[in-house]
């Protein structure tokens, strides 16, 4: 899982839209996410895909269709520098193009591609690489998402030709039938649709040449410094992951970092992280592998996590998933 990997507010805000207008609180949607109200006020706060994906589970604990429809809520112009370098492309065929080679700023789960079959182009979302539990909902969300910013550089409703899912049919079809309009199979080798090839070469309404080579050179500098963070990010995990028995402290991670205390905080906060956070996420994601695995005694997972008393990682567990571990183990 690539949970080191970062990402915007963008899904998280949607989820809270959404859901808050329906009546439920902001305070169970952001459960065990470490996000807080503070952060949803910060427009440059970037937060890993453990965070977002926590978010989107309590929203699918509490409904499991919202993929879609928060998939067409998302809009080119949730995507920032991005959206802008997108939006003054000009084909279609050159922002889709530019938008696959900065799948970091796309904030993708999948790996995409466009694939020429012909007088069909095939939209193609495949290796995903997060929480099983939520692969449909991810597929969901990323399809729906990729016609949305279709249809919005277009200025019209894209057709297309068939779309494919690699999960199996849900009871909910009107709802794909919805988003997508076209021919479904489910069951599929990996998750697509399809549209006529004139499409690619068809002129962007809002292209701008110039105002595009200044979207397009951002896009490159916000790249570098947002892939530079994921790397760094990226080893501060790793760090964590081989020392969850014995949780070094911060002093002693930065010195591993060759760092300063003050300058480890600093990095983690830009990433809109922490010391703790990390940690938790850390732990939680392992306390699921070894619950799962059905093997391992609770109190032995406990000292495995690195705490010195069972009761301490029963409230931890309780706080990050809403139930205990043995009821998580079922």
């Amino acid at each position: 899982m690539l949970h080191s990997h970062l990402t915007t507010l963008n899904a998280v805000s949607l989820v809270l839209e959404t859901f808050c207008a329906e009546g439920w609180s902001s305070e169970a949607l952001l459960a065990g996410s470490g996000i807080t109200e503070a952060d949803l006020r910060r427009p440059d706060i970037r937060i890993t895909t453990f965070q977002e994906m926590q978010v989107c589970a309590n929203a699918v604990a509490l409904r499991r269709d919202i993929g879609l429809p928060l998939g067409r809520r998302m809009h080119v112009s949730s995507y920032g520098i991005l959206g802008y370098a997108l939006l003054t492309s000009a084909t279609l065929g050159d922002a889709l193009r530019l938008a696959l080679a900065y799948p970091a700023l796309l904030g993708t789960l999948f790996e995409l591609e466009l694939v020429d079959e012909g007088e069909c182009i095939w939209f193609c979302a495949s290796d995903y690489r997060d929480e099983e539990g939520l692969r449909v909902f991810n597929a969901e969300l990323c399809m729906a998402s990729l016609k949305v910013i279709c249809d919005d550089l277009l200025g019209v409703t894209l057709p297309l030709l068939a779309a494919r899912f690699t999960h199996s049919a849900p009871e909910y079809q009107a709802s794909y039938r919805e988003s997508f309009a076209c021919d479904l199979r489910f069951d599929a080798h990996d998750n697509a649709f399809a549209f006529d090839r004139s499409w690619l070469d068809r002129p962007l309404p809002l292209a701008d040449p110039v105002t595009h080579r200044d979207m397009r050179e951002r896009c490159r500098r916000q790249n570098i410094e947002f892939t530079g963070r994921q790397a760094w990010l990226g080893r501060i995990r790793h760090l964590l992951a081989a020392q969850l028995a014995q949780t070094p402290s911060l002093a002693i991670l930065s010195q591993q970092m060759n760092c300063s205390e003050r300058t480890l905080r600093r990095h983690l906060q830009a990433t809109g992280s922490s010391y703790q956070q990390l940690l938790d996420e850390l732990r939680f994601e392992r306390a699921k592998q070894l619950l799962q695995e059905d093997q391992m005694p609770i109190h032995r997972i406990a000292e495995a996590l690195g705490f010195s008393e069972t009761a301490s990682f029963r409230h931890a567990f309780i706080r990050w998933s809403g139930v205990a571990p043995s009821q998580f183990r079922g």
